[in-house]
């Protein structure tokens, strides 16, 4: 039996990116990312949706309540 990897249109344009973060929370992305049995790309793709949606929220204070409901889940 073989093993395939079949890429995407997506997946051949995406673009790289380098990022710095402490350890500890890499290790809390990481778990996190496992625990959901998704990449950690995926995880940080689907956490910076949610992000610039927010960013679009008119009611700012919607928008704090789930950047700090975001920010426990993380902790």
């Amino acid at each position: 039996m073989y093993n395939v990897n079949v890429i995407t249109d997506e997946e051949r344009t995406m673009a790289r990116i380098l990022i710095s973060m402490p350890d500890e929370f890499l290790n809390k992305v990481d778990g996190l990312a496992n625990n959901e049995q998704r990449t950690r790309s995926e995880l940080i793709r689907e956490a910076l949706r949610s992000y610039l949606k927010r960013s679009k929220i008119a009611n700012p204070k919607k928008a704090a309540d789930n950047a700090k409901t975001l920010d426990e889940l993380l902790n």
